[in-house]
């Protein structure tokens, strides 16, 4: 059955709706896009990047994969904790997690037994046994985002920043009331109260907690996802504004200036970043030695232009924001 959910608010709870970036929230759509065997028209080349490491990291086949349902549907409360703050650290929503009371874990299990039908056998231990593994689920969750989603980050980061910049200006001109009235086609916003169309239960305050946070997500897809658990606030995430281009390459047409600021090898390495890569395949990209790539990546390390990120028994290097600012100032 399809209900038209309608949440209302007070002047308290329209006080308190903001903005949150979540990585905890690009974990189960991802997750779900690498299982899929269905090419995807935007996420297609992080796919093709991605999946390699993820098979090669047993993640196809361990605890995640019990917990996330492989098409649309009901995601377990507990892996979506309520964001502490406008862009919680990873690190800070998997302490979230683990912090998650027995009741909560074996409630949202149950939920999600409802919808499957069953539950696998990692998942009836944790049901059995939620706070001696919760701390496996969270390490995997770990080397999820490690090989996956922080290579990726500030690009990722750069779209969901983006889209809060837009709508914060929005509400700023026109009201919070338009903005949750543009948020959605499913959404409208009408005397005081918000309004789901095609959502499956309804929504009300006494289940739902005060106020509402509004999470852009990058691999959400063009629905809506919802976590209600009160005293929580509810959470909405909905698909970030400028997804489209989100892998589109972005050649660096000038590199002159910044190799005498630089140097030529290390502008050289900043450039084959594009796309996240091991010291190793750069040397075999950009014919440095490994010994020099590692030493110039260190440098840029250091310097914060590069993050790097353990895969197994390498580590992936990325480009960071501050480097992405910096090509693209010596390409303007």
């Amino acid at each position: 059955m399809v209900v038209l959910a309608e949440l209302a608010f007070s002047t308290s709870d329209l006080a308190q709706v903001r903005f949150a970036v979540s990585a905890m929230w690009e974990i189960a759509p991802s997750f779900r896009l690498l299982r899929s065997g269905t090419p995807h028209p935007v996420h297609r080349p992080w796919v093709d990047q991605v999946r390699p490491r993820w098979v090669a990291a047993g993640l196809d086949r361990g605890w995640l994969c019990e917990l996330i349902p492989p098409t649309a549907g009901y995601v377990p409360y507990f892996l979506n904790p309520a964001p502490a703050g406008p862009a919680p650290t990873p690190a800070a929503e998997r302490e979230a997690i683990l912090a998650a009371s027995a009741d909560r874990v074996r409630q949202d299990l149950d939920h999600l037994a409802r919808h499957q039908g069953t539950l696998g056998r990692r998942l009836r231990a944790l049901h059995n046994d939620p706070q001696g593994l919760l701390g496996k689920v969270t390490e995997e969750i770990e080397t999820y985002w490690e090989l996956a989603l922080a290579p990726y980050w500030a690009r990722i980061r750069a779209v969901l920043d983006a889209d809060i910049l837009h709508r914060a200006r929005l509400a700023a001109e026109r009201g919070a009331g338009h903005l949750l009235n543009d948020l959605h086609t499913s959404l409208s916003w009408d005397d005081n109260a918000l309004r789901m169309a095609r959502r499956k239960q309804p929504l009300v305050r006494t289940t739902a907690g005060a106020g509402l946070v509004l999470i852009p997500s990058a691999f959400t897809g063009p629905g809506l996802r919802t976590r209600t658990t009160p005293p929580d606030p509810p959470q909405l995430a909905y698909q970030a504004r400028g997804v489209g281009s989100l892998w589109q390459a972005r050649p660096v047409t000038r590199t002159d200036p910044l190799s005498a600021v630089l140097g030529r090898s290390r502008t050289l390495l900043l450039t084959e970043l594009e796309i996240p890569a091991s010291t190793t395949q750069l040397a075999r990209r950009t014919g440095l030695s490994p010994a020099g790539v590692s030493q110039n990546l260190t440098a840029l390390r250091n310097a914060g232009l590069v993050s790097a990120h353990r895969v197994g028994r390498s580590v992936l290097y990325a480009r960071t924001t501050a480097a992405e600012t910096l090509l693209q100032a010596a390409s303007a």
